[in-house]
């Protein structure tokens, strides 16, 4: 009995979806829901019940069909989407300037020539010549006391991480 619509349901699937053979897979999975749910009688006169449920099923799986395209569109905007720089997440942030700050309490803590060199090198930017004219000491004083303080500040860093 349902072998009656088939033609008709297919042109009309063929125009809801653009697509012949999306059409077919369409009226296909119709007719076995159909079939499936035991409504799909051999009575010789087709009953206009069989008919209507049919082509809701077809539409409803052709609307399945749509949804389930534009959830999966969505998903990959969203996994194209561009992530914020990792710096600027909240946790990473807090990570951070704790490490800033115990780096700047070691360095806090170095003898004040040592700390002095290291400032001038690391912060200002000085060459290690420069700083010793304004120390007033030798150049391979000022090495020895960068030297220190890098090392202070590589074991701190290092005992951080194993922490």
């Amino acid at each position: 009995m349902l072998e009656r619509y088939y033609q008709e349901l297919l042109r009309l699937m063929a125009r809801a979806t653009g697509c012949r053979d999306k059409a077919q897979d369409v009226v296909q999975e119709a007719y076995a829901r159909v079939l499936t749910a035991g409504r799909g009688g051999d009575s010789a006169e087709p009953g206009s019940q069989e008919r209507a449920l049919l082509y809701v099923t077809a539409r409803n799986i052709v609307i399945d069909q749509q949804r389930q395209s534009l959830v999966r569109r969505h998903e990959d905007i969203a996994l194209h989407e561009p992530r914020a720089p990792r710096a600027y997440e909240p946790e990473q942030r807090l990570a951070d300037r704790q490490h800033m700050e115990h780096l700047l309490a070691i360095i806090e803590n170095l003898p004040p020539r040592c700390r002095q060199a290291f400032a001038l090198y690391k912060f200002d930017g000085l060459s290690h010549v420069e700083i010793a004219a304004q120390m007033g000491i030798s150049v391979n004083m000022v090495e020895k006391h960068i030297i220190k303080a890098m090392v202070a500040c590589k074991k701190a860093l290092a005992g951080e991480l194993q922490a």
